[in-house]
């Protein structure tokens, strides 16, 4: 069955994933970025069939928490295709990764790495670089990540400890739209490993991150966002050659993918509410469009793009433009009020069915536990 007749099929609200389409796509992926290893990750899509599916076409697993690593292991992969991504670990959740067997380990600071020295000896680390996130709609830029004269000291840091420093990370932000950014991130890591060289570090891989895009997705205004996917790929391809060159032996390369493989394969089967007709207090009129789905149950991304909606018991149908929000009683349960109104049929009533196209990535991850008492959706996998 295909996504769209599922949609059509369901007579309740829930969220579908297309398994063949997720496999399409991770297929494709290393296809365009052969010899540059797949962990996925796992924060985009928990869904244990989701994850089964990756696992058994050879994707390990980027993990952020201990409860996350026994998720990926429980797919049968080796702990050694499984990574601890988050450089944000407590002492605690660190004895517990290395418990389960990981070995590898992100860091970005002094603190982390006499952390895990301590509670995970002789493990390897890779320290993340910080980038500036232009270019993408979640720029993750602050959070996570140090400086180039940094990463030398931590990973020096990482050496005397006994630990292997074994690698580099950088994240151009999270659904980055720009081949800029990936051409500023490889030059940083070029940067980096050359003085890692002089100072008797020799790395074994690049960790590239994640920030590939989904194709699916409209900007705050309404507009089909079009990543140049193609020239992101030939831009990967040839800092990988560059930096191997660069590294005067062996480097491996792995990259991150969340979203890129599973948003555009996934959908919500949502309902209507109310489409109502209010004047604001400065007398303006405008049209809501109230939907049993928004940001606490699987639109948690809704103030920063539109997700595409289908009417379809009103193919052919007069439209009036709309604000789209979701059913609690909360304002951030929005798209965003100041930018384009969507289309919406005059004529939809509550109950009529919305589909809710790319949607499968963060959707069950940020799924609320029955915020305003509304429950979180159910999934259904299409195998």
């Amino acid at each position: 069955m295909s996504l769209q007749a599922a949609l059509a099929a369901a007579t309740e609200d829930r969220i579908i994933y297309d398994l063949a389409a997720i496999g399409e796509r991770y297929a494709a992926l290393v296809e365009e970025l052969p010899g540059v290893a797949v962990r996925f990750a796992l924060k985009a899509c928990p869904v244990d069939d989701v994850l089964a599916q990756l696992a058994g076409q050879g994707a390990g697993f980027d993990a952020a928490s201990p409860n996350e690593i026994a998720q990926a292991l429980r797919t049968g992969v080796p702990p050694g295709l499984v990574h601890y991504g988050n450089t944000v670990k407590s002492d605690r959740g660190i004895a517990e990764a290395y418990r389960l067997g990981i070995r590898d380990f992100a860091t970005d600071s002094l603190e982390d790495v006499a952390a895990i020295a301590a509670h995970a000896p002789g493990a390897r680390v890779f320290c993340r670089l910080a980038t500036s996130g232009t270019g993408a709609l979640w720029g993750l830029s602050r959070k996570f990540g140090c400086s180039a004269d940094d990463a030398v000291l931590v990973l020096e840091a990482a050496r005397a400890a006994g630990l292997t420093p074994a690698g580099l990370s950088v994240h151009v932000g999270s659904q980055q739209m720009t081949t800029e950014a990936w051409q500023d991130a490889f030059e940083q890591l070029a940067e980096v490993l050359l003085t890692l060289r002089r100072r008797g570090i020799r790395l074994d891989h690049v960790n590239l991150g994640g920030g590939l895009p989904a194709l699916g997705y409209h900007d705050r205004h309404g507009r089909p966002l079009d990543p140049p996917l193609d020239k992101m790929f030939a831009v990967i391809r040839e800092g990988v050659d560059r930096l191997r060159e660069l590294a005067g032996g062996t480097l491996d390369f792995v990259i991150e993918p969340g979203r890129h493989l599973v948003a555009d394969q996934g959908a919500i089967r949502a309902h209507v509410y109310r489409l109502s007709s209010r004047r604001q207090s400065d007398g303006r009129p405008e049209h809501w469009l109230y939907l049993s789905c928004g940001k606490f149950n699987g639109l948690y991304e809704m103030d920063e793009l539109q997700y595409r909606l289908v009417f379809p018991t009103h193919p052919d149908a007069e439209y009036v433009p709309a604000v789209v929000a979701g059913p609690t009683c909360d304002s951030d349960d929005a798209y965003d009020h100041e930018h384009a109104r969507v289309p919406v049929p005059k004529a939809v009533v509550s109950g009529d069915p919305v589909w809710i196209l790319s949607s499968g990535a963060y959707a069950t991850s940020y799924l609320t536990q029955g915020f305003n008492g509304f429950d979180p959706l159910p999934c259904t996998v299409l195998s």
